[in-house]
């Protein structure tokens, strides 16, 4: 049986509610990327690895909620945390004590943090960022990385997916005030900031791209990067909501000897609850004080009626505190990452390269001559329809789900078992 058919045969339930779904949803979903046709299953329960959709069909989960969930789907120990907090409220509206107790351990390990901003979304914490670098250095233009995501904000709506020349959306405006940069590439990203040095505010960037093709920065590109803004007076920023707590207790960037000026966190953060942090040194971060400025002197940076509720800042703590408890859960998932691309590679007998760091993992298939992928474009160019294939394969003959197109986290409910299952599915895959 064709893997349409057979998909179509078991997500019946799913089918008919999905339809009710796409009457009330612009395209049945409340996230672009969550749509896959025919259809997307719907999911009733999640636990440990698994998804569990409306017609029981349970699948290994690589997806991990947009890769938030380092410990697993609906890990007890956070569980038990969220019952305790949901019997005194969850939600306050005011100041409590379980934000202080976040970023006490947030701002123990990350170096960056001298003040902190809590939101909902990474797409909050990026687009803060945005605005105070351009409130501390009087300056408008922002650089980012071709393929670089950093949410909707339009401040950084430009350069997304292949091609990068063509605007992302409409309703953007301003996109002059946004310029990008290739990956990977110090001399040809620095000639372009240079034509802009007057009025660069800033430069944002993931030390992995995320959805750009989960691909690790240089080091030495990343530290060129930021001597090119010190000198500048431009503001350095980290977005790490992808890489913060996911290799390693802490960010990324002290491993590469790297001095951002604000680092914006999400994900893991959060436990699996709404987060966005911006994190940065402190005389960066009092130029959001509003209680002793005028108006033309501050950056109007807010939160929002759901920042810091008590409900996501114990699902963040409770998260973060077992693994600076249990620091080996690292070593087991950077080391199952490994062995996933490793294997994976083997499978297809040198027809992919397969990018990422520690716990994440990304296959492309390569045409066109590339062997290798260092930057979005090379990225976009290998067959990115033949990847959702293959993890539509996987979601129709395997039970396993990666959301089609886009990379895998493991986390620490996964085994090797579940990676062998993996491998063996991409040795079957034609």
């Amino acid at each position: 049986m064709d893997r349409l058919k057979n998909y179509k045969k078991n997500t019946k339930k799913s089918s008919t509610l999905f339809s009710k779904s796409a009457k009330f949803h612009v395209n049945g979903v409340s996230h672009n990327i969550r749509y896959f046709a025919p259809y997307p299953f719907v999911v009733k329960k999640s636990s440990g690895k698994n998804l569990i959709d409306v017609d029981n069909n349970k699948y290994t989960d690589y997806w991990m909620g947009h890769w938030a969930l380092i410990l697993g789907h609906a890990p007890k120990i956070v569980k038990d945390a969220l019952r305790k907090q949901i019997d005194n409220g969850w939600m306050y509206g005011t100041v409590n004590e379980q934000t202080i107790r976040l970023s006490e351990l947030i701002s123990k390990v990350v170096p960056v943090a001298e003040k902190i901003r809590y939101v909902t979304s990474g797409t909050e914490a990026t687009m803060y960022s945005v605005r105070l670098a351009r409130s501390v250095t009087g300056r408008k233009i922002i650089a980012k990385i071709d393929g670089g995501w950093h949410g909707y904000t339009s401040d950084l709506l430009k350069s997304v997916n292949w091609p990068f020349n063509e605007s992302e959306s409409s309703g953007v405006i301003n996109e002059e005030q946004i310029i990008s940069i290739p990956y990977n590439d110090l001399e040809k990203s620095i000639e372009i900031l240079k034509k802009v040095s007057k009025d660069l505010a800033g430069v944002i960037i993931e030390p992995v791209l995320g959805g750009g093709g989960c691909i690790p920065g240089d080091a030495d590109y990343l530290k060129g990067i930021q001597e090119f803004c010190k000198k500048n007076n431009s503001l350095f920023m980290l977005d790490e909501i992808v890489t913060g707590f996911r290799f390693r207790f802490g960010c990324l960037y002290p491993t590469m000897k790297l001095d951002p000026d604000i680092v914006t966190l999400g994900k893991i953060v959060g436990g699996g609850l709404a987060i966005g942090v911006m994190c940065g040194k402190k005389e960066i971060m009092e130029v959001a004080d509003t209680t002793n400025k005028k108006k033309s002197e501050r950056s109007y940076v807010g939160g929002g009626t759901f920042s810091a509720n008590p409900a996501s800042m114990v699902s963040g703590f409770t998260t973060l505190n077992y693994l600076k408890s249990k620091k080996a859960t690292y070593s087991k998932i950077n080391e199952l990452g490994e062995y996933a691309r490793k294997e994976i590679t083997k499978a297809f007998d040198g027809k992919v390269v397969v990018t990422g760091r520690g716990s994440l993992f990304m296959t492309h298939f390569l045409r066109d001559g590339i062997t290798e992928v260092k930057d979005s474009q090379t990225a976009s160019r290998c067959d990115t329809k033949m990847l959702s294939e293959f993890h539509f394969k996987m979601i129709s003959e395997d039970g396993i789900f990666f959301l089609p197109g886009k990379l895998g986290a493991i986390s620490n409910a996964h085994t090797k078992q579940d990676i062998q299952k993996l491998v063996i599915s991409a040795s079957k895959f034609n």
